[in-house]
Formats: structure tokens, sequence, C-alpha cells
């Protein structure tokens, strides 16, 4: 009986994993739960910091009894700005000073009830709409007129509400522009994170395909397709950094260091499609018995040793260009096959080829540049 399992037992194992609704809490995860919290944990003081300085100007400098609408305007500017500071500081301030000045104005007016509810955030969420406010803040004014109404304010405080909101407000964006919620060098580690991640990946495949591993090789295949997720967090971390160096005065000498980090995203998801076609067909090399030459898998540890390399430098804040050399010299011997190889290893190969391309683009060299280094063929190598 073959030790391998058969085809349906393979697929059926994969949906499991993918469907199975129970949260895959494990040591790993939790580690980059940890690490995200670490991330945030300044962002968390802002809020709490800059809510509670706007309460104590709202209640004790203007003498408001219960001024709910000062923190809770900076927690929800400053919460639901992440990574967009200053601008949505702004629209979300306006949204919700707009509904809580036209939720102040109807019950002055109108009194409360079920019908004065609905008046009021039809006119909130209008007139927000006619001031050029996209679906979030629209959303909040409707949100902040509601809350109004509901929430009958005290004798002779009822304008005191909006009074409140603007000054969370005006809180909210001094908070943005002098407390940046993200270190500049945040999008430079988070990319050494993915490109070490992809490392690994690489010397965990090498290894599984050489031992006939196919557990090691299914565990490959399950880190290369949750690595999207790393990269989610460097896109997140780069248009942070981005909005944080260009509208804070105080960071706007890094904008070059940040965007040129912005500009490997592109390439750096090109490299991880590629890695995730190599590791499923090693996978597939085991699962079915393919020969892969040893030559090929020299390949993938090499590719592996220079970007683990290139983790190094991107986390350091060095350059990459030392580097191309390196990887033009695993293109070229990517660019010969071997006679004894199978479909796995040919497409192991070319996916070498191609991951060698989008890593050269890291270096700072064009699409077209990075192409040139690598061989079309075996006939344009040189003796």
């Amino acid at each position: 009986m073959s030790e391998h399992p058969g085809p349906a037992a393979a697929v059926a194992r994969d949906w499991g994993r993918r469907l199975d609704p129970r949260p895959q809490l494990t040591r790993r995860s939790f580690a980059e739960r940890v690490d995200r919290l670490r991330n945030r944990l300044f962002l968390i003081l802002q809020c709490a910091v800059f809510g509670g300085l706007a309460y104590l100007i709202a209640h004790d400098l203007l003498d408001h009894p219960s001024p709910f609408f000062a923190p809770i305007t900076v927690l929800v500017t400053l919460g639901l700005t992440y990574g967009q500071r200053l601008r949505r500081v702004v629209e979300l301030t306006v949204g919700v000073a707009v509904g809580v000045f036209i939720g102040d104005v109807f019950v002055h007016l109108f009194g409360t009830g079920a019908w004065q509810l609905a008046v009021v955030v039809v006119c909130a969420m209008s007139i927000a709409v006619l001031l050029g406010a996209g679906g979030l803040i629209m959303i909040q004014a409707g949100v902040q007129s509601m809350v109004v109404v509901i929430l009958v304010a005290p004798a002779g405080q009822a304008f005191s509400r909006w009074l409140d909101a603007a000054i969370g407000g005006v809180v909210a964006l001094l908070a943005a522009t002098i407390t940046p919620t993200s270190p500049v060098r945040r999008p430079r580690v988070q990319a050494g994170k993915v490109v070490h991640e992809l490392s690994s990946i690489l010397a965990e495949t090498a290894t599984a395909v050489r031992r006939r591993d196919q557990s090691r090789a299914d565990a490959a295949l399950d880190r290369a397709r949750a690595s999207e997720t790393m990269l989610d967090e460097l896109r997140e971390a780069t248009a942070e950094g981005i909005a944080v160096t260009r509208q804070s005065p105080f960071r706007r000498s890094h904008v070059p260091s940040v965007v040129g980090i912005a500009e490997i995203v592109e390439p750096l998801d090109r490299a991880i499609r590629n890695l995730r076609v190599l590791v499923r067909r090693a996978a597939v090399a085991v699962w079915v018995g393919e020969q892969v030459p040893p030559g090929y898998l020299d390949l993938v540890d090499d590719l592996g040793e220079v970007m683990g390399r290139m983790a190094d430098e991107l986390s350091q804040r060095r350059d990459l260009d030392p580097l191309r050399d390196d990887l033009t010299r695993i293109a070229r011997r990517a660019g010969l096959s071997s006679r004894n190889s199978s479909l796995s290893g040919e497409v192991i190969r070319a996916q070498v080829r191609s991951t060698v391309t989008d890593l050269l683009m890291l270096t700072g060299l064009t699409y077209a540049e990075a192409r040139d280094q690598v061989p079309a063929r075996a006939d344009d190598l040189d003796d």
C-alpha cells in the first residue's frame, strides 16, 4: 500500500482546513496577534489620553456637567482613521458635529420621539451629503444625531453638546498632528518580516522535497498562503507611514524613506504569488513522487538564503544593491534545465526565475531592467 494519501483524501484534508470554523490559535498566530497589539498600543494609549483631555477641557474649563460627545468624538475620529490621519480626522469631526448640531436644534424645537428620531436622521445624513461627505461621514452624522435625540440634554445644556463634539474634534486633530500613531520605521520593519518569512518558507520547501516529507510540504504551503496577511499589514503600515510623514510637520523629512518601502509592495506581492506556485508544485511533487533535480532544490535554498539577507538589510535600513549580483547568478543557473527533471521540477525552476525578477525590482530596478538580468533562453547564457 502506498504511504502517500490519494487525491481524494488530500483534497478533503485541504478543504477541511479551509472550511473549519474553529479558530486556529497556534503559538505562531498568537505571537502575531501580540505583535499587532504592540504596533497598535500607541494608538490605544493615544485614544485614552486625548479622550481624557477632551473631557477635562469640556467638563472643567467650560463647566459642562456631562460632556459625553467630547471624548466620544476623539475616540471615533482617531480610532477609525488608522492610516489616514488628518484628512479623516477633519472629515469625521465634521460628520459628528453636523449630526450633533442638527439633533440639538430639532430636539430643542420639537422634542423627542420616534418620528423626531426618523426626521433628524434624514436631515443630518442629507446635510452631510450636501456638504460633500463620503459614506463613513454620512453614517457618523446619522449616528450622532440619533444619540442626541435619545439622550435628552439637561436643562440649559442642549447646545453644549455640539460644542463638546467640536472640542473633541479639535483635540483629535491636535493628537493626529503632533503625535503620529506609527513610528516611521514600522513599514521597513514589516517589509523585513515579510521577506524573512518567504526565506524561511523556501528553506522549508526544499527540505520537504529532499526528505519526501508530505506533512512538511503541506505546512510550507499553508505558510505561503498565510503570507498574504503579512503583506496586507505591510500595505497598511506604508499607507499610514505616508499619511503621517506627509501630513505631520514633524515627520516630513522621512517621506522618501517611507515612499521607497511603498514602492516595493507591488513587486513583493508578485514574488509572494510566484512563491506560492513554487511551494504548491513542490507539495505535488512529494505527493505523486516526482523527481526534482538536486540542483533545482539548491536553487531554492540559495534563493531563500539571499532573501534572508534581504530581510536583514531592509530591517537595518541598508541598501539592497549589493544583492543584485547574487540574484543574477541564481537566475543564470536557473536558465539551464536538467534532462532528468519532471513537470514539477520545471515549474519550480521557472518560478525561481520569476521570483528573482521580482526581487531584483526590490533592489531598485525597473521591470524591464530586472527582466534583462534573467536570461530568457539557455542560448543567452555566456560561456
